[in-house]
């Protein structure tokens, strides 16, 4: 895994020991740039595309330290690693989600250790962007393919549309009522579902109930909408004239 580091330290004499040491522990990191003031360090960083995979960040500095310069980025996409003469910043790392704080004088192995940490955590954000990706990707085409994906205890159910009756939400979780009579329970709440669901074919029409048009029999002036098989769903009255001008 080839990543890179940016090191910040006004101490020149700091950053040759941090860069010897990384170069010669580390081989495959690629040390971008170093910066011993903090004000150009930060008008670099603020170019999204400068952001390294690790910044080696020290705390204590002249007219700007490692805390404000953070607190002045546009935006973090990095593993933070602190360097300091202080223990007391280890709470300022833990605040910060720092991987991990290394005190000065640096020791290899405090070192070797943070950046293992880092170059962990940077592996398990890549697979987990993979996998949304993937899970994004495969949305699409079962969505395209006219399902439903419903995540479950045991896994992931693919739905067919016109298999979904009604769909409700019950303090947190969601069942999904089928036309054969069974029932599928997800963890995931109904506004999740909501969101993915195309609005042609699925209305709300309570803030706990989605129902499927298609399959709508009669309406009740009482308040509810009768389905297939003579099942029963509320419909809010606020949502009564929206439902009947569908079918107008």
């Amino acid at each position: 895994m080839n990543l890179t580091a940016v090191l910040v330290d006004d101490e020149q004499s700091t950053l040759q020991t941090l860069e010897r040491q990384l170069n010669e522990l580390f081989p495959a990191l690629g040390i971008v740039r170093t910066f011993d003031k903090p004000e150009k360090a930060l008008y670099y960083l603020n170019e999204p595309a400068n952001q390294p995979d690790i910044l080696f960040l020290d705390v204590q500095m002249p007219r700007m330290d490692g805390l404000e310069l953070l607190a002045r980025l546009n935006e973090i996409n990095f593993q933070l690693v602190f360097v300091t003469a202080h223990p007391q910043y280890a709470l300022d790392a833990i605040k910060h989600s720092a991987v991990d704080y290394i005190l000065k004088p640096i020791d290899p192995d405090d070192l070797q250790a943070a950046v293992a940490k880092a170059m962990e955590r940077i592996r398990q954000n890549r697979e987990q962007e993979q996998t949304r990706e993937l899970i994004a990707l495969l949305g699409e085409n079962i969505r395209a393919s006219g399902k439903i994906i419903v995540p479950t205890a045991t896994g992931l159910s693919f739905i067919p549309v016109d298999e979904v009756l009604h769909i409700e939400g019950a303090e947190g979780y969601t069942k999904f009522h089928l036309t054969d009579g069974s029932e599928l329970l997800s963890s995931y709440n109904i506004g999740k579902f909501e969101k993915k669901l195309d609005q042609r074919i699925f209305f709300k029409c309570h803030k706990s109930h989605i129902i499927n048009i298609r399959k709508v029999r009669s309406f009740e002036n009482e308040g509810y909408i009768v389905l297939e098989g003579d099942y029963r769903v509320p419909i809010s009255r606020a949502n009564r004239k929206f439902f009947l001008d569908l079918f107008q």
